[in-house]
């Protein structure tokens, strides 16, 4: 029976929701505020924990460090996205508005108590199915708890003794490698096997925030800096004090908040939005990107005494292309997690697949890669997962370029679409970057992804990748 930890400090809603939780069958603690819970509890034994987010002493978000990896479901009346937002950056799983109804309540709870199950028994399937994980297998311990990267290959390899040779050290790391290599993973490893594994870690994608959004997010403002502050708010490098920040994209990051940033590296202080105090924090960077910083730093699109303060330590991730047999054991590490999610223990790859799978070109590397095998676990009715299933042909060595850019079959010995567009001797790419080209001044940038067959994300990594500028003219802009 699951056990849950209610800390609220409203009597009346506290023992509503113990009746609550106890009528459908969950063993139910209670205390009214942080200190409470934590002289009368061990609070990383719950499965669950329920908490207000204003308390007395201590807000309800505390519980997210003091749980050590159990999820926290916060609630609150000051039902603001913003709360929302800060709440789950700093971990929360998820977060529920009063006043609720029971149903809602209820369906929270046992989703987040699933979800959590369900990644136990992956990892517990992942550890027992994935083999050749990491380095050197000599010792006891490796059970790939330590690094948690997939793959055996020369370069993974020479990857894992960087990882624990620098991770240690409170250095600055640049992660480099294309889109969907794995580079966060990267990063938590090297969080994970640092001094300050149990610290948080803060993942920020630089590419996600509007830049006029971002200097606010990462440094925090003080109220009154600009229209809409209506409150101070610590910055997601506050939020990493003592622990590591990891940016990702970070080729994306304006000038401006390029300038904050190397102060934060060089004096290891920060300063508010607004403010005219400075306070100091603690932080270990980790930046990645696929972009080249030093061309662009020769160019004047990115600091280049910031490129060199981050580039102490480089870490090179191959593409996946370049892994050889590591792509059909993430393959098969994949295709155990769908098959858990979706309940069946009979798929295998059929050997037409297995080939496919070793002999694409994955040009979105593992994130491809995993959402192809997802795909082919929801559609297949047989045991054998075809390479029809999985959306692959390699007899062009790459994804059929005709159907990506939707585009009229070739008569045979034709040299041109019914398009009129060039199909001979091109790649992915060259398809992608004249299709784009071709098109973009009359259509949005959701027209173009949804004819390539793409999400915006992939379109804007691949414009990024391929160095394919939106154009700021033409259509009109998109909500």
């Amino acid at each position: 029976m699951p056990h849950i930890l209610i800390v609220e400090d409203e009597t009346i809603i506290r023992s509503a929701l113990r009746r609550l939780l106890e009528r459908n069958q969950y063993q139910v603690s209670e205390a009214g505020s942080v200190q409470e819970a934590q002289e009368r509890f061990s609070i990383p034994s719950f499965d669950l924990i329920v908490s207000d987010l204003r308390l007395p002493g201590a807000p309800g978000t505390e519980l997210i460090k003091l749980g050590q990896g159990k999820p926290v479901l916060i609630m609150t009346s000051y039902a603001s996205l913003r709360s929302a937002v800060d709440s789950m950056k700093m971990g929360a799983v998820d977060y529920i508005a009063k006043p609720f109804d029971h149903d809602e309540m209820l369906q929270a709870v046992s989703r987040i108590l699933r979800d959590r199950q369900t990644l136990q028994s992956m990892q517990a399937e992942r550890a027992a199915t994935a083999k050749a994980v990491i380095g050197d297998k000599s010792g006891p311990d490796n059970s790939n708890g330590e690094i948690g990267i997939i793959g055996s290959c020369p370069p993974m390899q020479d990857m894992y003794s960087k990882i624990r040779k620098v991770a240690p050290t409170d250095s600055n790391v640049l992660i480099q490698g294309e889109s969907g290599t794995g580079k966060e993973l990267v990063a938590r490893a090297l969080h994970n096997l640092s001094r300050r594994a149990k610290a948080p870690m803060i993942s920020v994608n630089c590419a996600a925030i509007p830049e006029s959004l971002i200097e606010s997010e990462l440094f925090g403002h003080e109220k009154g800096a600009f229209t809409g502050a209506s409150a101070g708010r610590a910055g997601l490098v506050e939020a990493a004090d003592g622990g590591t920040l990891f940016l990702d994209e970070i080729g994306e990051l304006p000038l401006e908040a390029q300038a904050r940033l190397l102060r934060v590296l060089q004096e290891g202080e920060i300063r508010r939005v607004g403010s005219v105090q400075s306070q100091k924090v603690d932080v270990r960077l980790i930046a990645a990107t696929h972009r080249d910083l030093k061309s662009l730093a020769k160019v004047g699109q990115f600091r280049e005494d910031l490129y060199y303060r981050l580039h102490v330590i480089a870490l090179k991730l191959p593409a996946l292309r370049e892994r050889g047999a590591d792509v059909n054991e993430i393959a098969n590490a994949f295709l155990a997690r769908q098959s858990l999610k979706a309940g069946r223990n009979d798929l295998r790859f059929a050997p037409d697949a297995e080939h496919a799978i070793r002999h694409y070109s994955w040009p979105g590397n593992v994130r491809e890669l995993e959402n192809a095998v997802e795909r082919a676990v929801i559609l297949c009715e047989s045991p054998d997962i075809s390479a029809e299933l999985l959306g692959i042909d390699i007899e062009l060595s790459d994804l059929d370029v005709n159907e990506f850019i939707g585009l009229a079959p070739q008569t045979s010995g034709s040299s041109s679409s019914t398009a009129g567009e060039p199909t001979e001797d091109l790649s992915l790419e060259d398809y992608f970057q004249h299709f784009v080209l071709e098109h973009q001044d009359h259509m949005t940038e959701t027209e173009l992804a949804r004819k390539l067959g793409v999400s915006r994300k992939c379109l804007w990594e691949r414009r990024q990748r391929l160095g394919i500028p939106r154009r700021k003219t033409g259509v009109a802009s998109e909500t």
